[in-house]
């Protein structure tokens, strides 16, 4: 899975030509270099609100189809103003013609989003919104649970399979082949800029860093996460109609490990 180093995550935001600003350019350049971004609004459908009901806890998703000669390596969610840009990335251990995720997201200030997929030939496509806030300032909000209640389930998940929701997919449904698999996380996402408001201390940060996601007792996903992922995250990702187990392994950037398994045997 690819780390990306704190001073490219901490950098600004980011925009194709219709929201381009300095911020884009920078985590553009910090992140691809001199690699072209070719125009993925034909392969990359999203699903963002236009603005956020609640800022602290919004719902992104999107559907990416590979282009017809290659296959989808890496997908990775950048909200161009908040602290931490990069705020998830999903990388695929064998290449998909077809990937669908969902997570919520704290959403800063208002903010380009930037979708970046990668295929397993190297090349980027990318696609792009903008996204309005109430202005509440997600990342530094007081936590909506008690610190030291939220560490007594920490790590806990939830796993569910169901069909998946071809309704908000606009690039022709989700394959037949697919379902979703949705992982409920406990855990508070202390984005080490929030304060208690009992001690008027920081509280350190604290985040869901990496999760594994292991189909038949191989590798099919791991997920890069960041401040930006939302108190108690949700996180769907589709995954084959055949798949008969699912193992979930978390890490926070504290170091804790835990495990979540479902068995698929009635599908």
């Amino acid at each position: 899975m690819i780390r990306y180093g704190l001073a490219a995550l901490l950098m600004g935001a980011t925009a194709l030509p219709a929201l381009a600003g300095d911020s884009w350019d920078q985590i553009r350049d910090e992140l691809y270099g001199a690699r072209p971004l070719l125009d993925g609004a034909q392969l990359i459908a999203l699903d963002v609100p236009y603005r956020t009901p609640n800022d602290a806890r919004t719902q992104i998703a999107a559907h990416v189809i590979a282009p017809g000669d290659g296959q989808i390596a890496r997908v990775s969610v950048i909200l161009d103003e908040n602290p931490m840009p990069v705020s998830a990335v999903f990388a695929l251990d064998s290449p998909q013609e077809s990937f669908f995720f969902d997570v919520t997201m704290r959403v800063n200030g208002p903010t380009p989003l930037h979708v970046v997929a990668e295929t397993s030939d190297g090349r980027l496509f990318v696609t792009e919104a903008f996204v309005k806030t109430s202005g509440q300032g997600a990342c530094s909000a007081p936590p909506g649970s008690d610190p030291k209640e939220a560490l007594k389930t920490l790590g806990n998940m939830a796993l569910s399979v169901a069909d998946a929701d071809t309704a908000r997919d606009r690039l022709a449904g989700l394959s037949a082949r697919l379902r979703q698999l949705d992982v409920d996380i406990s855990h508070p996402s202390h984005s080490g800029m929030q304060m208690d408001q009992i001690s008027l201390l920081f509280i350190p940060m604290r985040y869901v860093e990496d999760l594994e996601i292991d189909l038949d007792g191989a590798g099919y996903v791991g997920v890069t996460g960041s401040i930006s992922l939302s108190e108690n995250p949700r996180l769907g990702v589709s995954i084959p109609a055949r798949t008969r187990s699912v193992d979930v392994t978390l890490t926070d950037t504290s170091g804790t490990v835990t495990h979540a398994h479902k068995s698929l045997a009635g599908y």
